[in-house]
């Protein structure tokens, strides 16, 4: 597990906001140290690149997604329970954190950097095994339709999520998330059970 220093904290956080409000290319270390109020040479102390603080954000995201996952595949649930939990886990911390889906969902950050886009892919992984699972658990105890295979069944949740949180993002979050959230979550509810 990745511990970050107080300061290194309030840097990704900073950098998380300049992305949310004015792109990628106006998140650079000089930008984040004005925000904060230090120098440039500060910001290299605990980051040696804005890579490096990218990566920080992608780690504690992906950090607190297992965390929520292990958390969920443990209890007594049934599947769909635990996979509704993982959908509203990801809607209320995109809600509580807006910021977040900005730098999640920016697939121009990743093109140029090969660490990023890995990490960006472990986190993708994680979620769809994640939900791959569930979904097999619930189609063996017949609560999940089985004539659909359970990779088609998560590429199909996790798409619709990413959908509805960038459309969000992208209207300047002009709607509820969480009431959007729950009527989608209707529907796939009813395509996962089939019916």
């Amino acid at each position: 597990m990745t511990d970050f220093t107080p300061r290194q904290k309030e840097i990704m956080e900073t950098a998380m906001k300049l992305i949310a409000e004015k792109g990628i290319q106006k998140c650079t270390i000089k930008n984040v140290s004005k925000r904060i109020g230090i120098s440039e040479p500060a910001i290299y102390r605990h980051f040696e690149s804005k890579m490096d603080i990218l990566l920080g954000i992608l780690s504690c995201f992906k950090q607190s997604t297992k965390a929520t996952s292990d958390r969920i595949r443990s209890s007594k649930s049934t599947a769909i329970e635990q996979i509704n939990s993982i959908f509203f886990g990801h809607v209320h911390q995109f809600t509580a954190d807006p910021t977040i889906a900005a730098v999640i969902f920016s697939e121009e950050i990743f093109q140029n950097d090969n660490r990023l886009s890995e990490k960006v892919f472990s986190i993708m992984k994680l979620s769809q095994d994640t939900l791959r699972v569930l979904i097999e658990k619930g189609q063996k105890k017949e609560e999940i339709r089985s004539d659909i295979p359970k990779e088609q069944l998560a590429l199909i949740l996790m798409g619709a999520l990413r959908l509805m949180v960038k459309k969000w993002r992208l209207s300047g979050f002009s709607f509820d998330l969480e009431k959007e959230g729950a009527d989608l979550w209707n529907s796939i509810e009813k395509i996962l059970k089939g019916g």
